[in-house]
């Protein structure tokens, strides 16, 4: 009995110096444990946006739903003053979704999430809004397509049997024109390499700071 209460008591003193606190220098508490630091977790919260700079293309014309990018951060992410996740680092994305642009109606549509980042040589997942990019409308270029095709009917027309004619030739031309962007898809939706995206954190994300070895 004397023998465990002494080990007991001697196991005790020793760890009484092996188990500090200290402050850092940006006054966040960091504990040391056997000669090793240990920096405090970080909570990200959900709300946080995330700028991210492309390092693949990704768009309805080459991406599939459940297809994967990769990407960096372009900005850090800076939580109550303090830098948690610092600029360059590795993110990961997923595409959930694409649509491809109709013939007729229908917009060209891609949607992306991020679902890890890489701290400290780590991945850490996380989730995110679904982001979603849509190509430019064609109307405008599709009224012009069938005003011009309008416009050459209407003077092939009007050479041909004058003022009637050239009714008949726009009214023919207007339906080749119209006919033409009915046959012709809209434009697709394409994000190259390099091309800065913003995504907003749907959940908090812990981050646990370095280990470092003391002095």
């Amino acid at each position: 009995m004397k023998r465990l209460f002494g080990l007991v008591l001697i196991v005790y003193m020793l760890g009484i110096p092996a188990c500090t606190t200290a402050n850092t220098a940006d006054g966040d508490e960091t504990w040391s444990f056997w000669g090793r630091k240990v920096a405090p977790t970080f909570t990200v919260p959900a709300g946080t946006e995330l700028r991210v700079t492309l390092q693949q293309g990704v768009g309805s014309d080459s991406s599939d739903p459940g297809s994967a990018f990769s990407a960096f951060l372009a900005a850090p992410v800076v939580v109550g003053g303090k830098t948690i996740l610092e600029k360059g680092s590795a993110v990961n994305g997923r595409v959930t979704d694409v649509k491809k642009a109709g013939r007729v109606k229908g917009r060209a549509s891609i949607n992306l999430v991020l679902t890890s980042i890489v701290h400290d040589g780590k991945s850490i997942p996380i989730t995110t809004q679904t982001y979603t990019g849509v190509a430019k409308s064609t109307k405008k270029r599709d009224v012009a397509v069938i005003g011009g095709a309008a416009g050459v009917g209407a003077a092939i027309g009007a050479i041909a049997g004058g003022g009637k004619g050239a009714a008949t030739g726009a009214a023919i031309g207007g339906a080749g024109g119209t006919g033409a962007v009915l046959l012709t898809r809209g434009d697709d939706i394409h994000y190259p390499p390099e091309t800065r995206l913003s995504f907003v954190l749907s959940s908090d994300v812990a981050v646990k700071g370095r280990i470092e070895e003391s002095d």
